[in-house]
């Protein structure tokens, strides 16, 4: 069994009955990440299996969402604002700070719910009683009791905030690949790809979502961003940036450790050696990148949110963060973030601490590759 493209948009078309998958544009990555997949991957009979089925799904929702369109092309015409893009190095926070922006009641997030299944688009009366919610709180349930280890390492709930790593997926274009499978040949060719034709999918989709469920002030989050802000910005031109902080020795263990753990489950190779290495360059270029693209367009669009800081007051730090980037905070707003950050305390869903030797990495090699993010934003 190998997994091609033809036979996954050919599946999708099956599952779906519809047949156009746009302009083409998601073609390359595709073609690109299934060739890795059967010659990188070293992919189990399950493996092939269960990525076969994540593959034909992002297929299947491009389908749906081009034949929305065809059916309500003024769909076209829903102004964005925004969006309020939290970035920063994957395990420093992002989450937790995604988690209050998406507690704000005048800003609308990416739901965990519609990512997997944004057609037909969320309607506003049945937004929290969509049975896409139920179908979905049962997958997520599914993966835990599947692969246990993963409700200390990623909690995920299904009407809750999410990555929008699925809105880049369906172009297959994201970093987030890396955690599906050992795909070298594809991580290589997507860092440095055009991203162009990805993000204006990328919001083309977030057009659908809001068309009949605003708010229409986005609130995104993934730490891939980084990789190509610029691409970002041409699409989204009034994004501003939250960038969550802390030291990366302090991250990069866990960072290998989640994606060793989530590779298991399509595959027996076992990369850690190799792995700390790999994500600690990865990682490493993107922050360089990110504050290559912060001194092209200058400090006003960013704020810097120190993880020490939420830790201790995160009503406080993302306060602070709003007035940086001129954004309101109403008596509203700080009563439903209060009341967000007072139900999940830090560490209510438990802790990660990995040794970065385990990876191997070392405190010394990690500041060294970060010595100018650690000069620029370091305690």
């Amino acid at each position: 069994m190998t997994i091609e493209p033809d036979a996954l948009e050919a599946a999708a078309r099956e599952r779906t009955g519809l047949e156009d998958l746009g302009d083409g544009s998601h073609r390359e990555g595709l073609e690109r990440l299934c060739e890795s997949l059967g010659k990188d991957g070293d992919l189990t009979e399950i493996g092939e299996m269960t990525l076969d089925f994540r593959l034909t799904m992002l297929l299947a929702s491009r389908l749906g969402i081009e034949d929305t369109y065809r059916a309500h092309p003024e769909i076209d015409e829903q102004e964005i604002e925004g969006p309020i893009v939290v970035i920063g190095l994957p395990r420093t926070g992002t989450t937790a700070l995604s988690q209050l922006v998406a507690a704000d009641p005048q800003v609308r997030s990416l739901r965990t719910w519609e990512s997997a299944a944004p057609v037909p688009p969320p309607e506003s009366a049945t937004e929290h009683t969509d049975p896409r919610i139920a179908e979905c709180a049962a997958g997520i349930e599914m993966m835990y009791e599947s692969f246990p280890r993963m409700r200390a390492l990623h909690h995920a709930e299904a009407t809750t905030a999410t990555e929008c790593q699925d809105l880049l997926g369906m172009s297959f274009k994201t970093f987030h690949f890396d955690g599906f499978a050992h795909v070298p040949g594809y991580t290589d060719w997507v860092v440095d790809c055009d991203m162009t034709a990805a993000y204006e999918y990328h919001r083309r989709t977030l057009r659908l979502l809001q068309w009949h469920c605003p708010p229409n002030l986005w609130h995104l989050k993934t730490p891939v961003h980084m990789f190509a802000l610029d691409a970002l910005v041409a699409a989204h031109p009034k994004a501003v940036f939250l960038w969550s902080h802390r030291d990366p020795a302090q991250v990069l263990g866990s960072v290998a450790d989640l994606v060793h753990y989530t590779r298991s489950w399509a595959s027996d190779r076992d990369d850690a050696t190799e792995l700390g290495p790999q994500q600690l360059a990865a990682w490493s270029e993107a922050t360089r990148r990110a504050m290559a693209f912060r001194d092209r367009v200058g400090d006003d669009r960013f704020a810097d949110v120190f993880h020490a800081d939420l830790q201790v007051d995160p009503l406080g730090a993302l306060a602070k963060a709003y007035e940086r980037l001129d954004l309101p905070f109403p008596a509203s707003s700080e009563q439903a973030v209060t009341a967000w950050a007072g139900a999940h305390p830090p560490g209510c869903h438990g802790s990660h601490e990995v040794d970065l030797a385990d990876f191997n990495l070392s405190a010394d090699q990690v500041h060294t590759a970060f010595a100018d993010y650690l000069d620029r934003f370091g305690s």
